[in-house]
């Protein structure tokens, strides 16, 4: 269900409805709405797309360098641990199961960053609007959710068994040694993300969500045309 087409279509539907039986109060209730509807619709698009002559859209991809850097010490920090990589050097090769550790791992820290990046870009005053970070806080579970699953997918891969199997085989069993050797195969396998890429898995974790915005633009802006109208 596109909740935006529909929260867009019944606004108009409100606007003709009003203008052709010469409705004050239903053309000025449509206009309001259709008027919210489509500027939060907008900025949604703006939040993941680049527009010609407007500031500060395509934030996404703007920040694609402070994303990759998160989710780097993410990895480092609840991955590779000194007790978790002392739990992995009792053999070079091995067939490494992370899903027991992703399963565990606390990716509240990744909502919160991308929660901030949000609010830091120009987009910050426009969420405020509608209750700051409160308003997306529902998403949390599934943009958790949706990241556990990419990950678990991802470490799940032969290729990535491989990367580091080869690179275990490469160095000494030192704690070390293998945590930078782990932060080089992390900087490796980042390296391959483009900013195209990490829209479009951040797209696919909140878009659903974000709609909302543009239902509620509709349902406030014609509040506001209802009572524009009454005054």
């Amino acid at each position: 269900m596109n909740k935006s087409l529909i929260t867009n279509v019944i606004a108009g539907i409100f606007v003709i409805t009003g203008f052709l039986f010469n409705q004050a109060i239903v053309l000025s209730i449509g206009l309001f709405a259709l008027s919210g509807a489509v500027t939060n619709l907008l900025a949604v698009h703006m939040l993941f797309e680049k527009v010609p002559f407007l500031y500060g859209s395509g934030v996404i991809q703007l920040k694609f360098a402070g994303f990759k850097v998160a989710i780097k010490n993410l990895i480092l920090t609840e991955f590779f641990s000194e007790q978790k990589i002392s739990q992995l050097l009792g053999n070079k090769t091995m067939d490494i199961d992370l899903q027991p550790v992703i399963n565990e791992v606390d990716l509240n820290p990744a909502f919160d960053t991308l929660l901030d990046v949000i609010e830091h870009s120009q987009f910050g005053s426009m969420l405020t609007m509608f209750g700051g970070s409160a308003a997306v806080e529902p998403m949390r579970e599934s943009f958790i959710e949706k990241m556990r699953s990419s990950l678990i997918t991802m470490s799940q891969t032969d290729e990535f068994k491989t990367l580091v199997n080869t690179k275990l085989s490469q160095t000494s069993l030192a704690s070390d040694s293998l945590f930078t050797t782990v932060s080089g195969l992390v900087d490796d396998r980042l390296d391959e993300l483009t900013p195209k890429m990490v829209k479009d898995i951040i797209q696919t974790m909140i878009r659903e969500h974000l709609g909302w915005l543009v239902v509620w633009g509709g349902v406030f802006g014609g509040l506001f045309g209802l009572v524009a109208a009454i005054i």
